[in-house]
């Protein structure tokens, strides 16, 4: 098999996917109507909405296709009676109609990419030369750590001699790097799941005040999973937002570069 740029050639194979047309005046509505609820009404959500909001969820832009993420819909009452209190029972909680706890799993790469190798055939192996490389050398080297973390240990060695003379990628090079990355991929699809709320006419809040220690165990979570937050969803009480949306002035975050 020739070797073959994967980050530089443009794939030569013959696929389009045209955009739809859209409506930005209707999607800026749903981006500005979205606020942290914290008290939502009696009304509950149709399963079906539900499943469609977790179904667009998990169509969030991801760390090399990878999906390091779990989404937990917890219906069980008793379960979800302690979730409640896991969330210090604080109202966002106490009163919402559904609860989702959206975990991070950088421990799944593995998995997940022999699944991504799983699709090619021999013909998608010539066909899709880049990518098949992607998943079956690439992969592997950047994300796995190894015992102890070892490997990862003289990745850093090797990349920051590589680096003094060519932009080189940096990591993930440790275990710790590895939790960052899959929450980054995990959050992308928790603004995917709160936005889907939005659209349907329903409200959410993403909470991190909780005890996750205890949520994990509630959801009998490896110890390599790591909550990124629980979502509560439900409809917006007449009091359910506190207060006007604060943010600072824009030139304090948005930055021309010249």
């Amino acid at each position: 098999m020739n070797k073959v740029d994967i980050f530089k050639k443009v794939p030569e194979f013959k696929f389009e996917e045209k955009a739809i047309k859209t409506n930005p005046e209707e999607f800026c509505k749903i981006v500005e109507s979205r606020r942290s609820v914290r008290v939502y009404t009696d009304e509950k959500i149709p399963e079906e909405i539900v499943k469609k909001c977790l179904d667009l969820t998990l169509l969030a832009p991801n760390s090399s296709n990878l999906q390091t993420w779990e989404f937990y819909w917890v219906r069980n009452k008793g379960k979800k009676d302690k979730l409640v209190e896991y969330c210090l029972s604080q109202p966002a909680a106490a009163t919402a109609a559904e609860l989702i706890v959206c975990v991070a799993r950088p421990d799944n790469w593995k998995k997940n990419n022999s699944m991504m190798l799983q699709l090619f055939d021999q013909k998608k192996k010539e066909k899709h030369k880049g990518a098949w490389q992607y998943y079956n050398k690439i992969v592997p080297l950047a994300y796995n750590q190894g015992p102890f973390g070892l490997f990862g240990l003289i990745k850093k060695v090797a990349i920051f001699f590589r680096g003094l003379s060519k932009p080189t990628p940096r990591g993930p090079g440790s275990k710790k790097e590895m939790e960052v990355w899959a929450q980054k991929s995990t959050a992308l699809a928790c603004q995917n799941l709160m936005l889907s709320f939005r659209a349907f006419g329903y409200d959410s809040c993403p909470m991190e005040g909780m005890d996750s220690l205890r949520v994990k165990k509630l959801l009998n979570l490896p110890r390599q999973a790591k909550i990124c937050m629980v979502i509560s969803a439900g409809k917006r009480a007449p009091n359910g937002v506190y207060g006007k949306r604060i943010r600072f002035d824009k030139e304090e975050f948005i930055k021309i570069v010249k």
